[in-house]
């Protein structure tokens, strides 16, 4: 039996959590390994959750495949193999509180068991049969998403929708139904380019790059699809000039996700909508991070916080979704405007093998009835309150250290002032040394962005390990 089988099966069950087993491979390793005890034994008193050695077994397994993986990402040594709820476990049985919630995605928890079920008994009724044929979840799933979306108060003119496999592929199809309708409105072609703003993120294919203004991620790939420019976010004043008749779309977060938990302010908004309706552009809200009752409202342009003052709020011509829709199994969604969108697209403009297949759907039908329910916004909203009160204490505790607090709900930032921002890589570690998982976005920001399931005790736990961090990485005040 392989290794990776054997460290598996011994690891917890998700449905029946153990909390702390010696497994066949840990054994192995302590049999095995040439590091001196003393030196094994002092690591692990000095932090909790230690990242495995480079003699380690962990190491050692990477390290044999890691030459056949494209290197596109890189990652600490510990290999999780269990989740359960907020919790994840290591290949050496390490637990990890989770503040990530695999990048938002998870919002209902590692593992869910009612999830679980669904999986199972569909795996046994249909997987997949493709696009040329009807399935009972593609137009279920629709139907639920534009019944919650007006429910919701958001979205007015939400009328049909595509399901894809991704966030990237929700955009994609967001921008090739924009250049549709300025087609279908300028037969020359002249009404073709598209509108992003500066720290967006909207995925990694040619497209949804276009719009990522990010030289890192675009300038080995260059040059871009033509026709793109970029604006500054929440900038009012540039938009008469940014977006002009030959504009066929804009796309924008209502928050920045990467770029650094950024909220758009709903003069921005409002100013956005109002320029797309002048020259006769789509307006993309892209919600993939922030949407589905991330922020306590089931869209985050319908938290109150974006509605102006006077006025109605702003709303999209379509809205992009993905993440939290599959709660970890790939699926995303473009919903469009009945009214400036729909008429425009016929058969044949778009396409997927995958994407509406009945598993992912079936599965976002169910996840979607349990994220719309009031009692989880309601409870999202009184954990954010938590988060951010004990992130103002750290504030107080660690003067100069952290210079802002911003997002919404439970897609939450914390900055680090520019003196610190360099060591937030460092923070990250200390965090995962001591059992704790948080990422970064933007510049020097510590991102938050856990299952919304998390209970009170866990973010209390967790703000205490992100203390202790702090305070090994930052000098004492």
């Amino acid at each position: 039996m392989s290794a990776l089988r054997v460290a598996a099966r011994r690891l917890p069950r998700a449905s029946r959590l153990v909390p702390s087993i010696e497994s066949p491979l840990q054994r192995r390793f302590a049999a095995t390994s040439n590091a001196p005890q003393d030196v094994k034994m002092q690591a692990q008193a000095t932090l909790p959750n230690p990242d495995p050695a480079a003699d380690s077994l962990t190491v050692s397994f990477i390290n044999e495949r890691a030459p056949f993986m494209v290197p596109t990402y890189v990652r600490p040594a510990p290999m999780m193999m269990k989740g359960q709820g907020c919790y994840l476990w290591d290949m050496e049985n390490r637990r990890y509180l989770d503040f990530t919630a695999g990048i938002a995605v998870n919002s209902l928890g590692h593992c869910d068991s009612e999830i679980a079920k669904i999986v199972a008994e569909q795996a046994e009724t249909l997987l997949h049969a493709s696009n040329l044929y009807h399935n009972p979840w593609t137009g279920a799933l629709s139907q639920q998403l534009i019944n919650l979306t007006r429910e919701s108060g958001a979205m007015r003119g939400a009328s049909q929708v595509f399901i894809s496999n991704s966030g990237t592929e929700a955009n994609e199809a967001a921008i090739k139904f924009a250049r549709k309708v300025g087609r279908s409105l300028d037969p020359s072609g002249d009404k073709h380019e598209f509108v992003s703003f500066h720290n967006s993120f909207h995925g990694r294919t040619m497209g949804a790059l276009s719009a990522t203004p990010n030289p890192k991620y675009q300038t080995p790939f260059s040059p871009m699809l033509p026709g793109f420019k970029y604006g500054n976010y929440n900038d009012v004043e540039q938009l008469q000039s940014l977006i002009t008749e030959k504009t066929c779309g804009v796309i924008v977060e209502p928050i920045q996700g990467e770029g650094g938990v950024n909220t758009a302010t709903p003069e921005f908004l409002v100013a956005l909508r109002k320029r797309c309706d002048e020259v006769g552009a789509v307006l993309v809200y892209d919600e993939i991070q922030c949407g589905l009752s991330r922020t306590g409202s089931f869209w985050a342009h319908g938290h109150p916080s974006l509605a102006p003052a006077s006025g109605e709020a702003a709303h999209p011509d379509i809205l992009t979704t993905a993440k939290a829709l599959g709660n970890g199994i790939p699926i995303g969604a473009t919903i469009v405007s009945g009214k400036t969108v729909a008429e425009h697209i016929k058969t044949g403009d778009h396409g997927t093998t995958f994407g509406g297949n009945p598993l992912a759907c079936r599965v976002a039908h169910h996840i979607l009835e349990r994220l719309a329910a009031p009692e989880l916004q309601s409870a999202v909203k009184d954990k954010s309150a938590q988060f951010v009160s004990g992130f103002q204490a750290l504030q107080e505790k660690f003067p100069g250290v952290i210079s802002e607090i911003r997002g919404r709900g439970l897609i939450l930032g914390v900055q680090l002032s520019p003196e610190f921002a360099p060591k937030a890589g460092e923070i990250i570690t200390a965090s995962r040394e001591r059992g704790l998982l948080i990422i970064t976005a933007g510049d020097g920001c510590l991102r938050f962005v856990p299952a919304l399931t998390i209970t009170e005790e866990q973010i209390q736990s967790g703000l205490k390990i992100l203390e202790q961090a702090l305070r090994s990485v930052v000098p004492r005040p």
